[in-house]
């Protein structure tokens, strides 16, 4: 799927990202905010991910910011089956360094929101966050997510299991928005 925004574009990755997907994800302060990533991260990860088949109700999307006259990879956002056993989907995403704190990750995650109440007709929505990365639960926050507890999660980048926040969204009980045409 594909997404504009004011100021971002979000797409599928293709194999011709592996470079700048491996220049932007990898830094060990994205890789220890994420529970699936292997640290370190190479190329070959990269490649590998970008070429892995997504199934049914797995949408992944780069994000690329065009605030400049070439576009750049800031990150990556999507959504996949709850990795907790859970019958939900989960929404998912992380930004470069250089991206934090510019809002993107808000915006992306308003993009995705579209993607999964509109295009996919998902009930609700599940995430987490790391507690040491509460940034992250910002973001949920301001995209309308609401507490439900806390897990232990494996990061694979640290090698051991963390304390992570739970959320959800329930878009029954969120007011609709009109789509923009």
């Amino acid at each position: 799927m594909f997404a504009r925004t004011k100021r971002l574009t979000l797409r599928p990755g293709w194999p011709e990202d592996a470079a700048a997907l491996t220049q932007a994800i990898a830094h060990e302060k994205v890789a220890f905010k994420l529970s699936r990533l292997p640290w370190p991260y190479t190329e070959a990860h990269a490649a590998e991910w970008l070429a892995t088949p997504r199934g049914n109700g797995d949408v992944t999307c780069l994000i690329f910011a065009h605030e400049t006259a070439t576009p750049c990879l800031v990150g990556a956002i999507g959504l996949h089956p709850a990795q907790n056993g859970e019958d939900a989907t989960e929404i998912g995403y992380w930004l470069t360094p250089d991206a934090w704190g510019r809002g993107y990750a808000t915006e992306a995650g308003h993009a995705m929101l579209g993607i999964a109440r509109y295009a996919m007709g998902l009930p609700r929505l599940v995430s987490g966050h790391f507690l040491d990365n509460p940034a992250s639960g910002n973001v949920l926050r301001k995209l309308g997510f609401r507490r439900t507890g806390t897990e232990k999660r494996l990061c694979l980048a640290r090698g051991i299991e963390v304390d992570c926040a739970t959320l959800e969204l329930d878009f029954d009980e969120e007011p609709r928005m009109p789509l923009a045409a």
